[in-house]
């Protein structure tokens, strides 16, 4: 999978599951902030990927995704083979 589908993939999974225009799914925008997650809907955000990708996302590789470019870089090095 190249960078540009998990991009576009992810942005449209997040858009259509968070109600966010995909537009506004920015790579240097904040995560959280854009998607409006509290720790609830967090949980649903690492679920989605694990479940898309197959990709776990532990609790404190969590902390270290602030912004979109972060999420894609996370995924990206942790596809399986």
């Amino acid at each position: 999978m190249t960078r540009e589908e998990i991009v576009s993939q992810v942005n449209e999974l997040l858009s259509e599951e968070f109600e966010v225009p995909a537009e506004k799914l920015q790579p240097d925008a904040n995560v959280k902030d854009t998607l409006n997650l509290d720790s609830l809907s967090l949980v649903d955000l690492v679920a989605l990927v694990q479940q898309t990708y197959k990709v776990k996302i532990p609790v404190t590789e969590l902390r270290t995704i602030q912004t979109f470019n972060n999420l894609y870089d996370y995924i990206e090095s942790h596809l399986p083979a």
